[in-house]
């Protein structure tokens, strides 16, 4: 049985999946735009209704991901006002104009989320250099990686995924998501090894996750 983390656009979704047994929440917004940071309200009253790990999204905006100084401090504002609401965790990335792992802008958002773990999110995907990338990431502090082998889908992005586990080698958590499906997660599992994977549970184009998209990527 695999750990399991719902990407959730709406705290319908992340009720859905508590509901049938995820083991953590990504909350973001901007389902369009691939997550954005999730608004206060809507955090602090899912919060209170449910008792798993919530990791919250810090991405100002759609798009690519190096910012500017404005929406940096912005990203620095939204953490600590969130922090204060009693998540469990932050997911960002940033990158700098080269599209490389950007050391100094993602160390200070980690301090700032300290004591809580955060994730460098599907910016890694975009990043260049595997490997290099994969030591930056660590470097910065982050406890996970969000990828997809740094190809659209984990299904092509497999035997990178299977490198970045051996590479990693429990020095960061491998959270495997893009494209991963019930359909797909065992051969994908089998392959790479990794212990922990993420999934919108979306399975119609809509916005809402799937109760038995849920239950099947839990127990497959």
């Amino acid at each position: 049985m695999s750990k399991i983390e719902i990407a959730c656009f709406n705290p319908e979704s992340a009720v859905i999946a508590f509901e049938n047994g995820a083991d953590r929440i990504e909350l973001c917004d901007g389902l369009s735009e691939g997550g954005t940071t999730p608004g206060v309200e809507v955090t602090q009253e899912l919060r209170e209704k449910i008792n798993i790990p919530i990791f919250v999204m810090i991405r100002p905006r759609g798009g690519d991901f190096t910012y500017s100084e404005a929406e940096f401090e912005q990203m620095k504002n939204d953490l600590i006002q969130l922090k204060s609401l009693k998540v469990d965790g932050f997911v960002f990335g940033i990158l700098n104009e080269n599209d490389e792992v950007n050391t100094e802008q993602n160390k200070a958002l980690v301090k700032l989320a300290t004591p809580l773990p955060c994730t460098f999110h599907r910016a890694f995907d975009r990043a260049k250099g595997l490997e290099e990338s994969l030591e930056k990431v660590i470097e910065c502090g982050f406890t996970t990686i969000l990828t997809s082998g740094q190809k659209p889908n984990v299904s092509e992005g497999k035997e990178n995924l299977k490198k970045l586990v051996e590479l990693s080698n429990g020095r960061i958590e491998i959270l495997v998501g893009g494209g991963l499906r019930s359909t797909n997660i065992e051969e994908i599992r089998a392959l790479t090894h990794a212990g922990y994977f993420h999934s919108s549970a979306i399975t119609d184009g809509g916005a809402f996750a799937n109760a038995g998209e849920v239950v099947a990527l839990k127990t497959k």
